[in-house]
């Protein structure tokens, strides 16, 4: 198989893994939130309700495109297209396992952080384009919501950057994974040799980057526009935000983009905090339990199952804390989580220096 054969089996390949994320984490999110308010979710359309979101999505396939007599038609109908494509390109450098990369890209993480950034101009697009004072509202939140909040998120960042000395996130990975062992001492009674597993995590290695992942993690749910960071879209507010105007594809696709966001600031945190592909189980003397559960079949379970644990967190504080205030949301950014991230990325060169 040639390279521009492979290339758009990857390329689709990511598509259909997007668009069936975002049919899963629609129908799990409706699940979740009906169990923590105490309700039942959907029950009718499929077993238990599972082709719910299937129906939904051949709906806004049937619906009309409706474009507003006074929008900015080229700029209405580019916007969801750069706010899909954006995120979307984001996979390209994110590693899922061992010599699973859909691009390689030395400098990964700035890349991702580059192309993701684009996002916040298809916001703007869509606001402006829909001459909606609504969508405008919405869209200019949205921006100074992400760009503050790319702030501390950066710091987290280069917390992890200074410590790992790369920008390549399968370096990053590799890292984390078998490469270091220790003695230490198994049940209190006999020394053994501890290789890799949970505690090879960077989060583990250098304790100030639990500080740095819990930052990472609270600006990524501003970065993704999700409660309680949810001004930009806020209904009662708003009635939709940035999209109020659209319909049919062009709403999916913000739609679309908004779960594909989620899914990749967790696979995101993954590889910079939480060991990326490797596993959790360390070897420990003959018994290797990291050797028996590390290669691409297992490095892609990791990365799904860590990921997907962090969306449901993602999940459960959307419907478990209330909206922010715009002036809340600003102090949280500016006042805390700024300066926590500052310290963390000083204390990383501090550390880096100390270990050298």
């Amino acid at each position: 198989m040639n390279s521009y054969v492979l290339n758009i089996v990857v390329a689709v390949g990511l598509f259909a893994f997007a668009a069936a994320f975002a049919l899963f984490g629609v129908y799990a999110e409706r699940k979740l939130s009906a169990f923590i308010q105490d309700r039942l979710g959907p029950t009718e359309t499929g077993k238990f309700g599972s082709l719910q979101t299937l129906a939904d999505i051949l709906k806004m396939l049937q619906k009309e495109l409706i474009t507003p007599a006074a929008a900015d038609k080229v700029l209405f109908a580019l916007a969801p297209m750069i706010i899909f494509i954006s995120v979307y390109l984001g996979f390209a450098a994110l590693p899922w396992a061992p010599e699973v990369v859909p691009s390689k890209v030395n400098i990964g993480l700035y890349y991702v952080f580059a192309i993701v950034s684009i996002e916040t101009l298809g916001i703007l697009m869509a606001g402006w384009g829909s001459n909606n004072k609504y969508s405008i509202l919405g869209a200019m939140r949205s921006a100074a919501q992400i760009i503050s909040y790319e702030i501390p998120a950066g710091f987290a960042i280069i917390a992890v950057v200074m410590i790992s000395q790369t920008l390549d996130l399968q370096q990053i990975s590799l890292q984390q994974g078998i490469l270091s062992s220790e003695k230490v001492k198994f049940l209190g009674l006999w020394d053994v040799t501890h290789t890799g597993g949970l505690l090879s995590w960077n989060v583990f290695k250098a304790p100030h980057l639990i500080i740095a992942f819990v930052i990472y993690f609270i600006a990524s749910l501003a970065e993704s526009n999700r409660a309680p960071f949810d001004i930009p879209e806020a209904e009662s507010e708003l009635v939709a935000g940035f999209h109020t105007e659209y319909t049919g594809v062009r709403f999916a696709l913000v739609f679309l983009a908004e779960y594909s966001m989620m899914f990749m600031v967790s696979m995101v945190a993954v590889v910079l905090f939480l060991g990326a592909w490797n596993t959790p189980l360390p070897n420990i003397g003959a018994v290797k339990l990291a050797d028996w559960t590390t290669g691409i079949v297992w490095g892609i379970l990791w990365t799904l199952i860590k990921s997907l644990a962090l969306v449901g967190v993602q999940m459960w504080i959307r419907w478990t804390l209330p909206r922010l205030r715009v002036d809340q949301l600003m102090n949280l950014c500016w006042k805390v989580l700024t300066p926590l991230g500052f310290l963390c990325m000083v204390i990383s060169g501090l550390w880096r220096l100390w270990v050298m």
